[in-house]
């Protein structure tokens, strides 16, 4: 029997190995089995599983995941033919400036991932990497710091009981974090009548709470597993559109992989100035 150690990358034989994983954390349950805690490679799902129901995964279809993920990213930038890119024209009185992206990711490789590929789109952001269970207690800081536009609010998430409890926040497993730095982010933005539109969730997050608590987009309205570039994709169209114009969740979802059953919202203004 293979054993299973911290950073290993598997994939669960009870669900046909269909996600892969990368083991965060090896625990004791209290039934004695030992269990681990899993981030996706590719996916933003956090998952737990017995030991004994992994399967280490063979390095070339690690490599196929990885490829495949960054393969979506470029198949993201080339559709857009024309990168908006953030412009001063100094010498004259009109003035073009996209909104600045604030983005904490409680995944450190999927924050560099999301860096580049702002970068590569050609767009002012900020990626940060902090834990999901830490965002609240920075989020107040990291506003003062960048005075952002937009704030995605993002990380890794899943339902502990699948199927049930879906109106019970305890029964997801970072959603009570996002929700908690969203509110956060909501009483700095009253204090300093700022108007930042958010977006904020993961995989299966409670998207209800989501929006009550005050995030203009949210996941995951039908708890399924999001896309990578969905968060991305919002924060762009929000970062680029002139400020004069609301966007709907009908301005974006043709773009979103699963449409309105990933992500919904209430909308939010453009923060492109001219």
């Amino acid at each position: 029997m293979i054993k299973i150690k911290k950073g290993d990358i598997v994939a669960r034989n009870s669900y046909g190995r269909d996600i892969l994983f990368k083991v965060d954390e090896l625990v004791k349950a209290r039934n004695g089995k030992n269990i681990a805690m899993l981030k996706g490679l590719t996916i933003r799902i956090e998952a737990d599983a017995p030991i004994e129901d992994l399967v280490i995964v063979k390095k070339e279809n690690i490599e196929n995941n990885i490829k495949n993920l960054d393969s979506k990213i470029e198949e993201r930038v080339k559709k857009c033919n024309k990168p908006v890119k953030r412009k001063f024209l100094l010498r004259s009185n009109e003035q073009e400036k996209c909104g600045v992206i604030l983005h904490l990711d409680g995944d450190k490789r999927y924050s560099e991932k999301s860096a580049k590929y702002y970068k590569k789109m050609q767009l002012n952001a900020i990626v940060r990497y902090v834990p999901e269970n830490r965002q609240e207690y920075v989020i107040v800081d990291l506003l003062n710091r960048y005075n952002p536009d937009v704030l995605v609010i993002t990380g890794h998430d899943g339902m502990l009981k699948n199927g049930i409890g879906y109106n019970d926040i305890g029964n997801y497993r970072n959603s009570k974090y996002f929700v908690n730095t969203v509110i956060e982010a909501k009483k700095w933005m009253e204090y300093n009548k700022k108007d930042i539109a958010i977006f904020a969730g993961a995989c299966q997050s409670y998207y209800e709470a989501l929006v009550a608590a005050g995030a203009n987009f949210a996941s995951s309205p039908a708890r399924i597993l999001i896309d990578f570039v969905d968060p991305l994709v919002v924060a762009e169209k929000i970062a680029t559109t002139e400020d004069y114009k609301y966007i709907t969740i009908n301005d974006i979802v043709n773009e979103l992989r699963d449409g309105i059953k990933g992500i919904n919202g209430t909308g939010a203004r453009g923060k492109k100035q001219m």
